[in-house]
């Protein structure tokens, strides 16, 4: 939702994987002007013969740029997807780059219309999707997601995405971005602590209230949360609210329904967080704390819970005691009779990859997107990297890691009930004012009734505002 375990300063996850779902709240994307000033037609594009082999039509030997995010993953993946692309098109040169701020490098480009080929748009300062999507910088990739995939000619690379990912890409009813990561977000626990003391995790809030006042009698604090980042905090109230809600809950606050931040199951969750902080259930100081000193603590059994998403074990790769044995769980339900199964999950694909429409070699663009989410592609990222790619079934058989194998099993128990929030995409202002009032509503200096105030205020204001291109679902 996206930098990790790379040694020397760090992005962090939390910054990159809403790309797709993902809002950075420090360093915002970067929404500049990406047209031009009035170029003429694009040349036509270079085509090669399509057969079984090649049905993309990709050009033997036109060269082929590639720029990839080298965050907490690198970017060995992408390296090894441009070697199988050698293999099958021999006559083609590759030019791999493999950078940080990849807004920064990339936007005179796409100004200029002479971008890369294939773009993974990640990273603080990233190039905001829905600007150059209103741009016509992109390419529709339709054509990629119908092309039978490299592992069997009789599913096409869209059969092989797990839940939501083509959606999370999605502008209009057309899909321009791809993403790679598959990010699940949750609570963490370690398992051998949970089992020494005879914990087990629960399945509503009730019983996490109940478990919390048990983790507070031994002697540690219940949660810690990143509270210089307030959005980490937010995951477990908005999944929560989203359980009770169901996919109406979804799409009202989506699609800046009036009144939708004001709807009891948003108000309902906001009190649970609050009674959290209320009960005396959070680490002392957490609202000080920044991603890495909260989840620090946590794996020094300070706290027993901290919420984050999927990528918690990459990024605590190095640091993270030995015995600790990270394992994730979902977000309780709100109580019985919300309309997502206890066992649902707030899930979005990120590390997102474009093929701008003014590529040089497009063909070439979609080509290697078809062998980066192939299973063996896939399948040596979830190695490298500890974590859940979006093809389903890259992981089947592996010997994962304990954080890794619970998500994998979350995910699996989750079934068709994984959901994601696509405001935080759509409308960083209001992605940032809610995570603001979230952070004021943990600390107790606001209720939840002014939270839920506070947030609709500024849903009012982003949907009267005629400036702003609006998105429905």
């Amino acid at each position: 939702m996206t930098a990790s375990p790379s040694p020397g300063p760090r992005l962090t996850r939390r910054t990159l994987v809403r790309t797709a779902g993902a809002a950075a709240l420090a360093t915002p994307a970067v929404a500049g002007c990406v047209t031009n000033s009035g170029g003429g037609p694009a040349a036509p594009a270079p085509t090669g013969a399509r057969d079984a082999g090649n049905p993309l039509g990709v050009p033997d030997s036109t060269p082929l740029e590639v720029v990839i995010f080298k965050g907490g993953y690198g970017d060995q993946y992408a390296i090894d997807a441009g070697t199988v692309y050698k293999e099958r098109h021999p006559g083609a040169t590759i030019d791999h780059k493999g950078i940080q701020k990849v807004g920064e490098a990339l936007q005179p480009r796409f100004v200029a219309d002479t971008p890369p080929d294939v773009v993974d748009n990640t990273g603080a300062g990233r190039l905001d999707l829905a600007t150059l999507v209103a741009a016509g910088k992109l390419t529709d990739l339709a054509e990629l997601l119908d092309t039978p995939t490299l592992d069997d000619p009789a599913r096409t690379v869209r059969d092989t995405l797990l839940p939501g990912v083509t959606g999370d890409g999605t502008f209009d009813g057309k899909v321009y971005a791809l993403n790679f990561t598959y990010t699940v977000w949750g609570l963490w626990y370690s398992k051998p602590l949970f089992e020494r003391h005879g914990w087990t995790w629960p399945a509503t809030w009730d019983a996490m209230l109940a478990l919390c006042g048990q983790i507070k009698a031994a002697g540690l604090a219940p949660w810690t949360y990143q509270g210089k980042y307030p959005e980490y905090i937010n995951d477990p109230l908005l999944s929560m609210a989203a359980k009770a809600g169901g996919p109406d809950l979804l799409k009202a606050v989506d699609n800046l329904e009036p009144g939708a931040w004001k709807r009891p199951e948003l108000v309902d969750a906001a009190t649970a967080l609050h009674e959290l902080a209320a009960r005396g259930y959070l680490l002392s100081g957490s609202e000080a704390l920044s991603h890495t000193e909260a989840q620090a603590a946590w794996s020094q059994s300070k706290a027993a819970i901290i919420p984050c998403g999927s990528w918690l074990e990459a990024e605590q790769k190095g640091v993270t005691p030995d015995g600790l044995d990270m394992v994730m769980g979902a977000v309780p339900a709100l109580g019985t009779g919300d309309r997502v199964p206890a066992a649902g999950l707030q899930a979005a694909s990120s590390e997102s990859f474009v093929v701008p429409s003014r590529a040089k070699n497009p063909r070439g663009g979609l080509e290697y997107l078809r062998i980066l989410f192939s299973q063996r592609s896939a399948r040596r990222f979830a190695e490298l990297n500890s974590t859940l790619p979006t093809v389903a079934g890259a992981t089947d058989g592996l010997t994962v890691s304990s954080g890794l194998a619970s998500v994998r099993e979350a995910v699996a128990a989750a079934g068709p009930h994984t959901f994601t929030f696509r405001f935080r995409t759509w409308y960083a202002p209001l992605a940032k004012a809610v995570d603001d009032a979230t952070g004021e509503l943990v600390t107790g200096r606001v209720t939840p009734a002014q939270w839920s105030d506070r947030i609709q205020r500024a849903a009012d204001t982003l949907a009267r505002d005629t400036t702003v291109t609006k998105y429905t679902r």
